[in-house]
């Protein structure tokens, strides 16, 4: 007997409950099994459905359905666009058939329903959900650079109308808890038990024996009306126009929104099994892309590598393990949001330490401000947010250490202060202690000497503000153990916070990288090009923030001491610094036009109070070229290639030096703690995407006309004649 992913039970009262079960799996998607599964199990139904009262639709599985298969979808080029519709095709003909059987069809979801999970719900009569505050739906594949390809464009318009549906649903890709999903329209019911979700499911069937879909019932009209409604028509014009500048121009590097909205509108406009033609051939074009592969490569792959466990030590060798109490030193900004995200997020005792009580209780603050904010949503009661702060003790006393697993050092950038508090901190904690420094730059082999246990001490590099930014970066010095490695990998789990493992190296990788983006938009601006086309290449490029308004952000102060440091540094070890020409433009603005940044409310940018930062007009007047001030198509294309290719060169060149151990940490750290345009799938997927060859000849052209720091490294030059690509 074959195999199936779907299993058949019929009780007393005629009612079909299929479960959806795919025995080679943890969890259901819309493989080859589910496929044929299905087609089988609607041909049944159909062939026997004057004995059937009504169907079940639920899963076996932990969560409802896990959606499309991505390990398929990612293979799938445009030569293989014609044979990928087909398949899509029939998927969407099963569930055709399932919704218009003539007998009522109710999907019992038992857990998480994203992506075509949610499609295959969407296609029956009522949804009813189990309110498990763990469960999400919604159809995220936007984030995925998709769109839903299992008739869910077509469904969500025709229950919630164009405007709602792509405004609440498809364009943003939430996934919402079961109330929100409830109130949002795409779920019908919940239910406490699994019990109570079957047993109104059998309900709803006994009471609504001639269920059909709205929108196959006579006169049925979309809500809000279609695009030939006189008020709709009246809007409709704004809809791509308002992507356009949410994108920042950057709309042809994603694409897959303004697909969701061509088929939502076209699709609108005929018959429900045409729209269904167009959402598939838009939804082909896109799967068959290198944009989609690109994102699905990074946030499906690459993170569930990391998460998974790709960069830790063996669980066999290194139990997991789970942080009891962790003190932090230093209570500004950083060490007031590790505190927070240690205590209110992960529910660890948190003792937060700084030079004086006040300063200690300031940062302590930083959490109740937080957590207030959650009390005004809804999400969190105030008797769950007090016992939330009664986690972390204020202190400026090292002796309240004691007990501590994990101690995360977030003071100042400076050795000695550094060295001075490990010392104190080791003095008071145990011989277990796991000592982190919080440094951005400093390396972690240099700290280390002032630790007693330097196999315990590593880098733990939290991104601001840290509430919001889902990446650590953990970094090893050259004594650090197995064992902590481990340790420090499962607290950034612990805490909620995605991590990447790095080798010691000045800058680590994330500094070092982000810093050549920087530092290649303040050379542009020493070339003489206008300092708005610098950052709105930025912008196009798919960049969140543009260089010159992060270097004022940074400090160019800041930047000149870290440079000094460098200098320095290197000077000792015999080695010789290699200047860079944007230092000649944060000179300038530091010493001739005491310009150093926002902290100051002058740098790159002027901050008026009460106001939006705009543009210092004395960047054009002093560095501004006039053959440079309106850049050609061609030249705009360069300042953005420039800006991502300076990126990519970098990030090889810390894989060649040993700096990163793997390919999905790159792409994964590039996205989520330095804000690598998404669509590029990260920094080394953004050379596949050029093509190691073509990226190669494109650097040494750009290295020929701006410098040496473009030359690729050696690396990528045997990958590109050994026909390699980053895996």
């Amino acid at each position: 007997m074959s195999q199936s992913a779907i299993r058949w039970e019929k009780d007393a009262d005629n009612i079909v409950t299929l479960t959806l079960d795919d025995p080679n799996q943890s969890a259901n998607t819309m493989n080859d099994l589910y496929t044929k599964s299905m087609a089988e199990t609607v041909a049944r139904l159909h062939a026997e459905k004057a004995d059937i009262a009504g169907v079940i639709l639920t899963s076996a599985k932990k969560t409802f359905f896990a959606g499309g298969d991505l390990r398929t979808l990612i293979q799938a080029g445009p030569e293989h666009a014609a044979e990928f519709e087909a398949g899509v095709t029939e998927i969407k003909r099963q569930l055709r058939q399932l919704e218009t059987l003539g007998k009522p069809v109710v999907t019992a979801l038992n857990g998480t329903a994203l992506g075509g999970g949610l499609e295959i719900a969407l296609a029956t009569h009522r949804r009813i959900a189990l309110n498990n505050p763990k469960a999400e739906f919604g159809l995220p594949e936007v984030s995925l650079g998709l769109l839903p390809g299992g008739g869910g464009v077509v469904r969500i318009i025709r229950m919630l109308g164009i405007q709602n549906g792509l405004m609440n649903v498809l364009m943003q890709g939430q996934r919402m808890k079961p109330a929100k999903a409830l109130s949002t329209g795409i779920i019908d019911e919940l239910a406490e038990t699994t019990e109570e979700m079957l047993a109104k499911a059998r309900e709803w069937i006994k009471a609504n024996p001639a269920a059909q879909q709205p929108w196959d019932k006579q006169g049925y009209k979309i809500p809000g009306g279609t695009p030939s409604t006189p008020a709709l028509a009246m809007n409709l014009p704004a809809f791509p126009a308002n992507l356009r500048k949410q994108l920042k121009g950057a709309q042809e590097n994603y694409p897959a929104p303004m697909a969701i909205m061509c088929a939502a509108v076209e699709g609108a406009q005929v018959d429900f099994d045409n729209a269904l033609k167009i959402e598939g051939r838009y939804f082909t074009k896109l799967a068959t892309g290198k944009h989609a592969k690109n994102m699905i490569k990074a946030f499906f792959f690459d993170l569930q590598k990391i998460n998974g466990g790709g960069s830790r030590p063996s669980k066999e060798a290194f139990p997991e393990w789970k942080c009891k109490k962790v003190g932090i030193l230093g209570a500004g900004m950083m060490g007031a949001g590790i505190a927070y995200q240690s205590a209110a997020v992960a529910g660890i005792e948190t003792v937060l330490l700084d030079v004086s009580l006040d300063s200690a209780k300031n940062g302590k603050a930083y959490s109740e401000k937080l957590l207030a904010k959650r009390i005004s949503k809804g999400s969190m009661t105030k008797e769950a947010a007090d016992a939330k702060l009664a986690l972390i003790t204020a202190t400026d006393k090292y002796e309240d250490l004691a007990g501590c697993d994990l101690v995360i050092e977030a003071v100042f950038e400076n050795r000695e202060i550094k060295a001075d508090v490990t010392k104190k901190t080791e003095a008071v904690c145990g011989q277990e202690l796991v000592m982190a420094s919080n440094t951005s730059t400093l390396p972690i082999t240099g700290l280390a000497k002032a630790s007693q246990r330097p196999k315990n001490f590593i880098g733990l590099h939290f991104f601001s503000p840290v509430d919001k930014m889902p990446l650590v970066e953990i970094i090893c010095g050259e004594e650090t153990s197995d064992e902590t490695l481990a340790k420090a990998f499962d607290y950034v789990l612990q805490i909620k916070k995605t991590p990447i493992v790095v080798n010691d190296s000045r800058g680590f990788f994330t500094s070092r990288v982000f810093g050549m983006f920087c530092f290649e938009g303040v050379a542009m601006l020493g070339e003489g090009w206008n300092p708005q086309s610098i950052e709105q290449a930025a912008a196009q490029a798919g960049m969140p923030v543009g260089p010159l308004a992060v270097m004022d952000e940074v400090n160019l102060e800041l930047g000149r001491k870290v440079r000094a440091q460098t200098i320095s540094d290197l000077k000792a070890e015999g080695k010789e610094y290699v200047s860079h020409p944007a230092e000649v433009v944060v000179d300038r603005m530091c010493e001739e036009f005491k310009r150093p940044g926002k902290k100051d409310g002058a740098g790159f940018y002027d901050y008026p109070e009460g106001g939006k930062k705009v543009l210092w007009p004395g960047l054009k007047e002093h560095f501004q070229k006039a053959d440079k001030a309106q850049p050609t198509p061609a030249e705009f294309e360069e300042l953005k290639e420039r800006l991502l290719f300076r990126q990519s060169i970098e990030a090889a060149r810390c894989l060649e030096e040993g700096v990163l151990r793997n390919v999905p940490d790159a792409n994964i750290g590039s996205i989520f703690g330095i804000g690598m345009a998404p669509w590029t799938g990260g920094q080394l997927q953004y050379i596949n995407f050029i093509g190691l060859p073509q990226f190669v000849k494109r650097s040494q052209e750009l290295a020929a006309k701006f410098g040496d720091r473009f030359t690729p490294p050696k690396l990528l030059i045997d990958m590109a004649a050994e026909g390699k690509t980053f895996q």
